[in-house]
């Protein structure tokens, strides 16, 4: 479809993009006033107003109550499709991961790292606890829980720099066969506003993922906090066959 055919709306949106993309609204620039859209384009209030929410739906813009809508930077977009850490992740986007270190010691196994790990509960292991980072900015609050004995390996490593994945398949032949993933959203609580640098009571993406080895024996869980201004996940699901045989009905 050519742009004059495209809804009134869209045609405003697309020129809101363009202007995003070639810079003449850099991120954190505010957009022009609703009246001065409407008199650019000769087009009703209602629909620039279309064209705002739908660059707020696609995470371009944002509104600032009593400010005006601004410029956000664009989101990271993460498929979860396969098990794989953050560095891959970032490098596969093209972005440059790095990693700070804030924590590692010992620590008892409460009730859920218990369970996760397949350990008693007051079992020792080792609780490591890192800033994710792309590109320099802040992205995910990392908490990881290691069973004592391969966890006091992996601390004696430089974690700023290698990744536990690659640690524990390459130096310490655990291989990953696969993960479980839990999903939800959550509010920064201190000290996760800390870490990633967001104000107290932020979105955030909280994903518990359980690693398995060989046997199915979990060997890596973990809790990662992510920013949720600055990522999104998406993932692909294929619809089950329905068996033919149900449904019938039967005289």
């Amino acid at each position: 479809m050519s742009a004059r055919h495209l809804p009134l709306y869209a045609q405003v949106e697309n020129v809101i993009i363009d202007r995003i993309s070639n810079g003449s609204l850099p991120v954190g620039s505010r957009l022009p006033s609703e009246d001065s859209l409407v008199q650019e384009h000769a087009v009703s209030r209602t629909t620039v107003r279309a064209a705002i929410q739908s660059l707020i739906q696609r995470g371009l813009v944002e509104i600032r109550r009593g400010k005006g809508t601004f410029v956000t930077e664009p989101k990271i977009t993460q498929e979860l499709t396969e098990l794989t850490g953050f560095v891959e992740d970032m490098q596969a986007l093209g972005r440059s991961p790095t990693a700070k270190v804030l924590d590692q010691r010992v620590v008892a196994a409460d009730e859920l790292v218990a369970r996760r790990l397949a350990l008693r509960q007051g079992t020792s292991v080792v609780r490591i606890q890192r800033v994710r980072l792309a590109d320099g900015k802040p992205l995910s609050f990392d908490e990881t829980y290691l069973p004592k004995e391969l966890g006091e390996k992996v601390m004696a490593d430089n974690l700023s720099t290698e990744p536990i994945f690659s640690l524990l398949e390459q130096k310490y032949h655990t291989p990953l066969v696969e993960a479980e993933y839990q999903l939800e959203a959550v509010c920064a609580d201190a000290t996760v506003a800390k870490a990633l640098r967001v104000g107290l009571g932020s979105a955030i993406f909280l994903i518990e993922r359980t690693s398995y080895s060989l046997a199915h024996r979990p060997v890596d869980y973990e809790k990662l906090h992510y920013r949720g201004d600055q990522i999104r996940f998406v993932t692909r699901l294929a619809r089950r066959p329905k068996d033919p045989r149900k449904g019938r009905s039967h005289k």
